[in-house]
């Protein structure tokens, strides 16, 4: 009998809730954490960027628009189906980060768990950040958390499913939508959650998986002037680009950034808090007359 032919995966763009190619036409191998090839991975260019922005860009008024019960529905029913495909993701991990099956399997099932944490804040974010402001007069002031608008994220290089969810799914839940540069070395985990948001109901758009290299991706969000926040997670310890290279970037159009803590990436195990979805909304306040 003889020997089978390997069938080698090139994975493409997740942009728009579609599957493109990069325009480029490039890829880049990725690798186990041992060196063993794993698949293809489209390299993504300035030009895939300003797509994935304009993706972004035409969702966030729907997606935003939603009732925040819907958007927590929504938000688990792709925990429904990352449960669903449990295996792949616990191999994705194995392979791209160098842990055992079980070790492998918690960090699956605490990014599980962390994104029904924050699906379950959708319709809870605004009653605890916001409130009804004492005023003299007879008016109501009224205060609410309302989304950002577009957020470039850098993916976490290290933890390539736990830190990506700990940092996508707060993005989302109050309505922005986000573009993520996903991790260089170990962007499988990334790319079957696109998969999994291809398949669920989160309209298209409202998450834009682009891979590649940060060095050559990043600087284009954060100067793109229809960006509204970056999220620089993964930037302390991506190759090429340092977080103080992007948040100057991303001064010159006045961005929101939220910035690492430290020149290291943390273990993203206990990392959660409405902390991360309030960094990313702006406060409305609005007056109103008492009625006589």
């Amino acid at each position: 009998m003889s020997e089978r032919v390997d069938v080698r995966k090139t994975y493409k763009l997740y942009v728009g809730g579609a599957f493109p190619r990069s325009e480029s036409g490039r890829t880049y191998e990725v690798t186990s954490s041992r060196g063993a090839f794993l698949a293809n991975a489209a390299l993504a260019s300035r030009k895939d960027a300003r797509d994935a922005v304009r993706a972004a860009r035409s969702a966030q008024p729907g997606w935003a628009s939603a009732t925040a019960y819907n958007r927590g529905q929504v938000l688990y029913r792709v925990a429904e189906l990352l449960e669903g495909r449990r295996a792949q993701f616990v191999a994705d991990v194995t392979a791209g980060e160098g842990l055992s099956a079980a070790r492998a399997e918690a960090a699956v099932s605490a990014a599980i768990d962390r994104w029904v944490w924050y699906a379950g804040w959708a319709d809870k974010v605004a009653q605890v950040a916001g409130n009804a402001n004492p005023v003299a007069g007879p008016y109501f002031n009224l205060s609410s958390p309302e989304p950002t608008g577009v957020v470039g994220i850098v993916a976490p290089q290290r933890s390539s499913l736990l830190g990506l969810v700990s940092v996508l799914a707060p993005v989302i839940v109050t309505g922005n939508t986000a573009v993520v540069i996903s991790s260089q070395q170990r962007p499988l985990p990334a790319i079957t959650l696109g998969e999994v948001l291809a398949t669920s109901d989160v309209p298209g758009g409202v998450v834009n998986v682009l891979t590649g290299k940060t060095a050559e991706v990043a600087p284009i969000l954060a100067s793109h002037m229809d960006v509204n926040a970056l999220d620089l997670a993964g930037a302390a310890e991506s190759d090429g680009v340092t977080w103080g290279e992007l948040e100057a970037l991303a001064a010159d159009t006045v961005k929101r950034v939220r910035r690492p803590e430290a020149d290291t990436e943390p273990t993203w195990r206990t990392d959660q808090s409405i902390g991360q979805i309030l960094a990313f909304t702006e406060t409305k306040t609005v007056w109103h007359p008492k009625g006589m």
